[in-house]
């Protein structure tokens, strides 16, 4: 069974404390926009790092492929 947009914001949500969470996608292509204070100070690709970690196994097994936007919540006041 394909994971929906919702089964892969509760899992990020999980594994991640987030200000904002919004996910889209079609079952195996997702888009999310993430705002969390864990990104302060961090990289593009560390706050991508940090995503992926979230989500653990479930990257090479149920979610084909995720886009992301990650932010800071200044970041995203400031959008």
């Amino acid at each position: 069974m394909l994971p929906t947009p919702e089964d892969v914001k509760q899992y990020i949500a999980a594994g991640l404390a987030c200000e904002h969470l919004a996910v889209e996608g079609d079952g195996q292509h997702f888009f999310a926009t993430i705002v969390s204070d864990a990104f302060d100070g961090k990289r593009p690709i560390q706050r991508h790092q940090l995503v992926y970690a979230a989500l653990g196994d479930r990257m090479k097994a149920e979610i084909h492929a995720l886009s992301m936007k990650t932010l800071t919540p200044a970041e995203w006041r400031k959008a």
